[in-house]
């Protein structure tokens, strides 16, 4: 197989350019935002494909029982809706893990970079203001991508908790209505 030409890496070079002004922690932070992204679209996928069909399943469940009103049938609700909703909050403790991460990731590449500028400038007797003043701007690169993925990831989890608290109302006034619309066939 033979090696692929410097033309068909050019795409890769502005990232590869990237990664070696921020240094290695920088592709920590990368690893972890994509891993951010990943768990948020798997999250729309669930949330616009398999949710409306279980929580279909559920209600048909649940105006296809006899018995809605006693203390048993009641307890059997909420069990279901739980069920249903941890479901799809499932990833959240790991995505605001992950969002966390990101800040203290940004943390470790600014303290790297800035041993490896006092190290630099430690080794070498002149003391160029300049070559000190790149270094900084090279540890701070991190601690910027940190904070950035984690005010998205942020954005991101804040609003899946938003859903999942609309959802959850929703559910119960679903069940609450199935139960109501039962009786009104019945009656009539």
């Amino acid at each position: 197989m033979p090696f692929p030409s410097d033309a068909e890496w050019a795409w890769a070079e502005p990232l590869l350019r990237l990664v070696e002004a921020g240094g290695a922690v920088l592709v920590g932070i990368m690893l972890v935002a994509a891993l951010l992204f990943a768990l948020t679209l798997e999250r729309w996928w669930y949330f616009r494909v398999t949710w409306r069909a279980e929580r279909h399943a559920l209600l048909r469940r649940w105006s296809e029982r006899q018995d809605h009103a006693s203390w048993s049938a009641r307890t059997l609700r909420e069990v279901w809706s739980r069920e249903l909703v941890a479901r799809l909050r499932r990833p959240l403790p790991w995505m605001k893990l992950l969002v966390a991460l990101c800040p203290l990731l940004g943390l470790l590449g600014t303290v790297t970079g800035m041993i490896v500028v006092f190290d630099s400038l430690a080794l070498s007797e002149t003391h160029h203001s300049r070559a000190m003043a790149d270094g900084v701007a090279r540890a701070t690169l991190p601690t910027l991508t940190g904070m950035a993925v984690a005010v998205a990831g942020l954005l991101v989890t804040s609003r899946m908790e938003v859903i999942v608290r609309r959802e959850r109302q929703r559910l119960q006034d679903r069940l609450a209505r199935a139960v109501e619309v039962k009786r009104e066939k019945r009656d009539a």
